[in-house]
Order: C-alpha cells, then structure tokens, then sequence
C-alpha cells in the first residue's frame, strides 16, 4: 500500500488520474508501475519483467527503483508491508 508521495504531480495522478504534473506519455506505465506497488508486501512484488528493479547505494540506500521510460525512474522506500517516499524522478 502507498502511504505517501515525495512528488505531488505523481501523487495527484494516483489519486486523480490527472495527468497534470507527469510526463503524458508515461501514464499508461505509470499507471501499472503504482498498481503493482499499491498491492505490493514487499520491493520484490515489483519485480516485473522490464521494470529494472534495484536498491539504490549512497547516501539513497534503502531506496527502491523501477524503471518507467529512458532516464525516468520511480523511487519508492518500503517498511512495514508499505510504500513510503514515492517520488518520480529523470536520472543522469
């Protein structure tokens, strides 16, 4: 279950279904990339085919990330059966 958002645009997406805030073309993978995590117990249930999920180092370990188009991830940290910090992001 998601209990919070870093990035407001994504999290009236979610709530809304507004695209105002995201990237348009990334809705449709971003509506699948927030169902599964929504339903998920653990990082691992984002474990998708094509989703590239992986822990993050440094100073954002303990953070998750998938993939949603080129250079664009969700990060999501995870405790207690539950997803907190959802952010999206444009890597480097």
């Amino acid at each position: 279950m998601i209990r919070s958002f870093r990035h407001r645009g994504l999290a009236r997406f979610f709530e809304q279904g507004t695209k105002a805030g995201i990237q348009p073309a990334h809705a449709r993978r971003l509506r699948l990339i927030l169902a599964l995590l929504h339903a998920a117990k653990s990082p691992r249930d984002l474990a998708a085919p094509g989703l590239d999920l992986h822990p993050l180092r440094g100073g954002l370990a303990g953070t998750w990330a998938v993939s949603v188009n080129g250079p664009w991830r969700v990060t999501f940290r995870f405790s207690e059966g539950k997803a907190y910090e959802v952010d999206y992001v444009q890597v480097h």
